[in-house]
């Protein structure tokens, strides 16, 4: 599999959302498939995470989910996916998506978007990954973690340095463009870096 094609989104599994959050999750689908990518996710037809999967799907691209025993004994798993990666938890359901994608957006969630989204972000900020990741700010849905993210940084919980590790997108197509124009960082992260203030 030629990984380099592959984004991972993460997004909420609800069916009981503002409308407004499922037509981002559709238009994103639609421009990913449209620009030539594939999408990597959880595997099932709930919510925003199907609302994209599908779209990009219709718009050419193939679907790869993943998804750990548990959410498959509770029929939450799909048939529609390209292939399907059976995974044995939810950490390992993690480290699977990120080996099989080459970026990540993460659109509107809850708890387990959250946990996602952050884990990308140390793997990136401690070397393990060069990744774009982006969060698609849905109706300004991240404005809060975003402020906060903003306290982390002024108060030396982390180097400032760490607002590179992730791209803030209002809009499905600016998530698709910092996709297409994103370009891996040459440097890999020293203590300095990561722990000077």
């Amino acid at each position: 599999m030629n990984n380099s094609r592959n984004i991972c989104v993460f997004a909420s599994s609800s069916n009981f959302l503002s409308e407004c959050y499922y037509k981002d999750a559709f238009e994103l689908g639609k421009l990913l498939g449209v620009n030539g990518y594939n999408i990597v996710y959880g595997g099932s037809t709930l919510g925003m995470m199907w609302a994209c999967a599908s779209e990009v799907k219709k718009y050419g691209g193939k679907i790869y989910g993943v998804m750990p025993q548990r959410l498959v004994d509770m029929g939450c798993r799909t048939d529609n996916c390209d292939e399907f990666y059976l995974a044995e938890g939810m950490r390992d359901r993690k480290q699977t998506m990120d080996d099989i994608s080459a970026g990540v957006i993460a659109l509107a969630g809850g708890f387990g978007t959250l946990e996602e989204l952050t884990e990308m972000m140390v793997q990136k900020q401690l070397g393990y990954n060069k990744k774009p990741i982006v969060i698609l700010n849905t109706n300004g849905f991240y404005d809060e973690l975003l402020s906060f993210f903003k306290k982390i940084i002024e108060q030396k919980f982390a180097n400032k340095i760490s607002r590179e590790i992730y791209y803030v997108a209002n809009t499905p197509q600016e998530a698709v463009d910092y996709i297409n124009n994103y370009e891996e960082p040459e440097y890999t992260p020293t203590k300095h870096e990561i722990y000077s203030r």
